[in-house]
């Protein structure tokens, strides 16, 4: 749906590769070579967003990195239709609500890198979780969305051990229970 309303397929991958995960950097080759385009097509999009005040920039070294301006007045609006887009809000709406005693869900793998592949993986956390619910929903949420859905389940204690063991990985807090 995205696309009947942006047309430019380049635009859209920027937009989750910054909007999804706004903590992310990139250069312009980097992201001609994730993207398999050419760095005129990625520099055009990517001086667009800069001069809309969309992302920001500063030089390291040699390279120009840019990332989301999560100061700007659409920031929220923008992050919010790229979880729309690739359905992670129907996800937490579908399958939060009798999951048990979920303490929090993170968005990991490659979309929490802002990479578009269709695969969303998830790492819920919390002591009681009903695993058999939550297999049922997340297939309902497959199809609802039309994508591939991958999860895992922590207790609190097991991820804090995963976290520390791993070191810094990527993840995104996507929901918790306050």
């Amino acid at each position: 749906m995205l696309e009947a309303l942006i047309s430019s397929r380049t635009r859209i991958k920027l937009l989750l590769r910054f909007f999804l995960n706004p903590g992310t950097t990139a250069y312009l080759r980097g992201l001609a070579e994730e993207f398999d385009e050419s760095t005129n097509a990625i520099r055009v999009e990517l001086n667009r967003f800069e001069d809309a005040g969309m992302l920001v920039s500063e030089s390291q070294g040699n390279k120009k990195m840019y990332k989301a301006n999560d100061r700007h007045p659409l920031f929220g609006d923008v992050r919010s239709i790229m979880m729309k887009h690739i359905g992670i809000d129907q996800i937490i709406e579908v399958v939060i609500n009798r999951m048990g005693k979920l303490e929090k869900l993170y968005l990991t793998g490659d979309y929490a890198k802002g990479k578009d592949t269709g695969i969303i993986d998830l790492a819920f956390v919390g002591d009681v979780i009903n695993k058999e619910y939550l297999v049922n929903m997340v297939g309902k949420a497959e199809k609802l969305i039309d994508r591939k859905v991958r999860f895992v389940t922590y207790t609190h204690e097991e991820w804090e051990t995963q976290q520390n063991s791993k070191g810094q990985s990527r993840h995104l807090l996507l929901w918790e229970d306050k």
